[in-house]
Order: C-alpha cells, then structure tokens, then sequence
C-alpha cells in the first residue's frame, strides 16, 4: 500500500512539473491518434453514408461484416499492416514500418470499422425518417447523403469522439508496427506497458492518469453533445416529422 501511494505522489508530482518525457510522449500520441482518426473519419462518414442511403445488395452481409470488425483485435491489424510494409510485403517500398506512419495507417484501419457501422446506422435511420420527403424535392442519393450528414451531425460527432477514443486507448497495433522506440515512435499506452514492465511505475501511473483523463473529456463531450440533441429533439418534436433543415433552407432544386 505504501508502494502504490509513494508511486502515485511521483506521478502526481511528474504532472505537476511537466516532465518533458512525459509531455513528449502525450503529444505524440494525441498527434498520431487525432490524425488517424481524421482519416478514418474521411472514408468512413463517406462509406457510412453512403451504406446508409443505398441499402446495397447483400445489406445484411455488409453489416455482419462491419460488426465482426468492430470487435478486431488491434494485435492482428498490426500483424497485417506489418507484413504489408515489411521489407518482403507489397508496401515495403515505402520504408514505413517502425515509423509514425505505420502507426497512424494501423489506427486508420482499426478505427475505420468503427466511423462506418455508426455512421451507417445513424444515417440509415435517418433517411428511414427523412427519405421520402427528400425524395420529393429531386435530390439524388448522393445529396441525400451530404444533406443527411449535414442534419445529423451532432449526432456524428460522437462517432468521431468514440473513433479517436478508440484509436488513443489501443496498444497492440502500435507496439507491432512502431516497435516502441524512445524519442520517435513511443505513445502513451505503449510507454505505459514498458515502464510497468521496468518497475518506473510512477512515469506508467503519471501516463495512466493523461490517457484517462483523455478518455474521461471524451465522454464527457459525448454526453454535452447527447444532451444537445435530446433538448433539440423535444423542442422540435410534433405530429409530423420535420424536413431537413439543411434540405429545407439551403437547397433550392435538384
């Protein structure tokens, strides 16, 4: 016991002083997670969207397939982007693996999954509510999509909340294809494995307490922004359901 609150008064006291490794390793993992999640947000909300408006066939494939990868274990996305960029793989060329690139393509892959299935659903159910009267108006799916995206984007800010809460707090895929290099490709979650793993548990504890308090402001965003939308919904709630507003003010023709 007295261990675990001598550990705790250093990590507190690393914080407080602003430990350069430390910092150095919390903005590395920030940058590295929030450009992943960009990119994952790109193609997904786009993919997402897309599912959601044009019911493909073999619907119910597609979203099997999406929920199976939900719950892929970060260690095998690793494995496939290491032998993707290993000297032997078809992207070696690229000289990327145990680099910051290799980490942001592998939380690009793990997270992509993630932003399509929600996005997807949301989307989906809200053509199921909007559809026909966009519809009525000429728009094409493809503006039926933007508009839909555009109308329910609240509601896909979560979704990109959950994506860069998703891509900061893995381990595995990073540790494959970064190789936890001090100075150039160590982020929090791995630098936490190592340092428990060599008894600096006060560092380890110190980048414990950033990642959840990372975690902790993304949920707390998540729930403002779920609370935004409850209170929007029950002052706009009536008989009928109301056309897009992004539809109904911005779009004037087909």
């Amino acid at each position: 016991m007295d261990d675990f609150f001598h550990s705790l008064g250093l990590a507190i006291s690393l914080l407080w002083h602003h430990d350069p490794t430390l910092i150095e390793v919390v903005l590395r993992s920030l940058g590295v997670s929030a450009l992943a999640c960009v990119l994952a947000c790109v193609l997904g909300l786009a993919l997402g969207a897309g599912l959601g408006v044009r019911r493909p066939k073999g619907e119910a494939l597609w979203v099997a397939i999406l929920n199976t990868l939900l719950a892929l274990p970060s260690v095998l996305v690793g494995l496939v982007v290491y032998l993707l960029l290993s000297r032997q793989g078809p992207l070696g060329f690229l000289g990327w693996l145990f680099s910051l690139k290799a980490m942001v393509l592998a939380q690009t892959l793990l997270v992509l999954p993630v932003v399509v299935a929600l996005s997807r659903q949301c989307i989906k159910a809200a053509h199921d509510r909007l559809g026909e009267q966009l519809q009525s108006i000429g728009l094409t799916q493809g503006w039926r999509a933007l508009v839909l995206v555009w109308d329910e984007r609240q509601v896909l800010l979560t979704v990109v909340l959950t994506a860069f809460g998703r891509a900061i707090s893995e381990v595995g895929a990073v540790m494959v294809v970064g190789g936890n290099i001090e100075g150039f490709t160590r982020v929090m979650t791995t630098s936490i494995a190592l340092e428990t793993s060599k008894g600096d548990l006060p560092m380890a504890l110190a980048l414990g307490m950033v990642l959840l308090g990372v975690v902790l402001l993304l949920n707390a965003l998540i729930g403002l922004l779920h609370w935004r939308q409850q209170r929007m919904d029950s002052r706009f709630a009536g008989p009928a359901q109301p056309l897009s507003s992004f539809a109904a003010n911005a779009w004037h023709g087909p």
